[in-house]
């Protein structure tokens, strides 16, 4: 379910709140959390200023914790898809929680503050990268070795699952990669962050 600016900014157990980026900014400061789901290479090349990061493979970690912080939580992903996720999580746990409606990619078009840090990838640009890799190797492997063809479905078949389960097996693996990762120091110092 979407919600809209009229709606308060809560969402019960089961339900996906979204806010759209001009109500977000409209807010009072100190008035909720902004809480960025992506990985932390992903956070340390831009984010809202304010925000902490816990990536979304951190959530079922620090759900209890996170379920405790007083203030509402806005999640914030590149696009909204991780954020949604964490949500069904947290709200789960009974957290006031909604989605920034579009992600960073929205927020940076309503023309938000970010802060900039070292550039790398977006993670949904990193598996575009590895699936766009693994089709092309497969096709023309295939010339050689025709069994080939079958990794270029089985990515396929892969990328089109997670679009139906709105998950992606490629991400959370590449999400695990070193340059994706922050210390479990980062994400423990964000949960006291939230806290205090």
């Amino acid at each position: 379910m979407r919600t809209t600016a009229a709606r308060p900014m809560t969402a019960g157990p089961g339900l996906i709140s979204e806010v759209p980026a001009n109500r977000v900014q409209a807010q009072p400061t100190g008035s909720f959390h902004v809480l960025d789901v992506r990985t932390a290479g992903e956070f340390r090349t831009c984010h809202i200023p304010g925000a902490v990061n816990v990536p979304l493979d951190q959530i079922s970690r620090y759900r209890e914790q996170l379920s405790r912080v007083p203030e509402p939580l806005v999640l914030v992903c590149q696009t909204g898809s991780r954020a949604a996720q964490a949500c069904e999580q947290l709200s789960a746990a009974g957290k006031d929680v909604q989605v920034l409606s579009g992600g960073m990619l929205a927020w940076q078009q309503a023309e938000g503050d970010v802060e900039r840090g070292e550039q790398t990838w977006a993670l949904e640009r990193q598996v575009r990268l590895v699936a766009g890799s693994l089709v092309m190797a497969g096709v023309l492997g295939s010339t050689l070795v025709p069994r080939l063809k079958w990794l270029s479905a089985a990515v396929g078949g892969g990328l089109t699952f997670a679009a139906v389960s709105n998950t992606c097996m490629m991400g959370n693996v590449l999400s695990k990669l070193p340059y994706n990762r922050g210390s479990r120091a980062d994400v423990e110092q964000s949960i006291k962050t939230l806290a205090a």
